[in-house]
């Protein structure tokens, strides 16, 4: 796992865990803010995905 994708998962995690403390604490900004940022390192993860498979693609067609 490449580190721009680790990071995305950590992103992802420390989101989860910060919206799930803002439900548990009635605290609705701390929820938003925990989801914007699991939405964050979701978007992160999926553009690193289109980069490898772009790359991929690229490197098929110039024989690499």
């Amino acid at each position: 796992m490449s580190k721009e994708k680790f990071g995305a998962k950590i992103d992802q995690a420390k989101g989860g865990i910060k919206e799930a403390a803002g439900k548990i604490t009635g605290n609705k900004g701390m929820q938003a803010e925990g989801k914007t940022e699991k939405l964050a390192g979701k978007a992160k993860e999926f553009a690193k995905d289109v980069k490898d498979t772009v790359s991929g693609a690229i490197d098929k067609v110039t024989d690499k």
